[in-house]
């Protein structure tokens, strides 16, 4: 069995958001020929698309030529909008959110899915978690690794993870039981990567090691033990650069561990003992697959392909089929961790 943690699906219409709210920023799609779309920001093309991303009955061909059981569905981070004012970003989250609940509705031993939340109003997130899980039937919430907010009124308020503000997020998360996925958005220094595709490149790593390192100092898993989190690419540059921050841990904690002063590889595996968090076996190398079950143990890495965007894998799963796994490590890759992650 193969349980994909990390696909990306969105309806296959909705309102002219920058009209309807007043403000120009969101998302659109031009629908401009058949089968195909572009995904528009004002005038500019951000991404074009094609019917697999919002049509049911085209993923579920591509799970079955592909031999994959079930997806986990979360929206595309782009429409996470946490610049724009949070009714706004509410109300389109709740339309995201009923969208992704429906198809699971409708083929629930294909799909299970995952909601987004207006992250710049942790009252209101929390408020739409809680709706996701106990009205919806979502497992959970996508959330992105930093929150910019306020944007719309020409002010950016930049909080990473451990930001005090987010407390109510995380205190729903864990009384709902609700598992948490973390996707990189809006990618650190992009202003300075404006070639090569480097903001998915280099950003999006740095980002994901920007937000575990901040949860990991911050203390919020030691304030919320019962937290299931997960992080996307492989916990992108974090699990390469281990050693360092452990290193400036020891030698500098009057810089790195002011508000928590438990070693950062104390939430990797050890001593049998799996790691504090989760992360998708997206990495696109078996050498650095091969890290990541040193470092976090089977039962903390969930198959995950990045379906249906460029970067994720060309034949989902494919890289945890190529590399040598005892039965059962290889049965905890493909779909017992994600099954464990999202209480399936």
């Amino acid at each position: 069995m193969k349980i994909d943690l990390h696909t990306h699906i969105l309806p296959r219409d909705w309102p002219d958001l920058d009209a309807k709210y007043g403000y120009s920023g969101f998302v659109r799609l031009d629908h401009y020929k058949p089968c195909s779309a572009r995904m528009m920001i004002g005038d500019r093309v951000f991404r074009e698309i094609t019917d697999n991303v919002w049509d049911p009955k085209r993923r579920i061909e591509d799970c079955d030529r592909d031999g994959v059981s079930m997806q986990v569905l979360s929206t595309v981070p782009v429409m996470f909008s946490y610049w724009a004012k949070p009714a706004d970003a509410l109300e389109l989250s709740r339309r995201l959110n009923d969208h992704i609940a429906e198809v699971v509705r409708d083929h629930p031993k294909r799909f299970a899915g995952l909601g987004t939340i207006p992250m710049q109003d942790p009252d209101l997130a929390a408020g739409e978690l809680e709706r996701c899980v106990r009205e919806l039937g979502l497992r959970g919430a996508e959330i992105g690794t930093h929150v910019d907010a306020n944007q719309h009124s020409g002010r950016i308020d930049t909080l990473n993870l451990d930001n005090a503000s987010l407390q109510p997020v995380w205190s729903a998360a864990q009384e709902l039981d609700a598992a948490i996925f973390v996707h990189p958005w809006d990618m650190l220094g992009k202003e300075r990567m404006p070639k090569y595709w480097l903001p998915w490149l280099v950003g999006m790593p740095a980002e994901t090691c920007l937000a575990i390192c901040s949860m990991i100092f911050g203390g919020v898993f030691e304030r919320f033990p019962k937290l299931r989190i997960a992080f996307a690419h492989g916990g992108g540059a974090f699990p390469f650069t281990i050693g360092r921050i452990e290193r400036a841990f020891h030698v500098r904690p009057d810089l790195v561990a002011t508000e928590n002063n438990t070693n950062p590889r104390e939430y990797l595996a050890h001593d049998s003992t799996p790691a504090r968090f989760y992360v998708d076996s997206l990495v696109h190398d078996a050498d650095a697959l091969t890290l990541l079950l040193k470092l976090f143990g089977p039962q903390r890495i969930a198959f995950g392909s990045d379906y249906p965007f460029p970067l994720g894998e060309t034949t989902p799963g494919q890289l945890i089929e190529s590399i040598k796994l005892f039965a059962n490590e290889k049965r905890s890759l493909l779909s017992e961790t994600a099954r464990e992650f999202l209480r399936l």
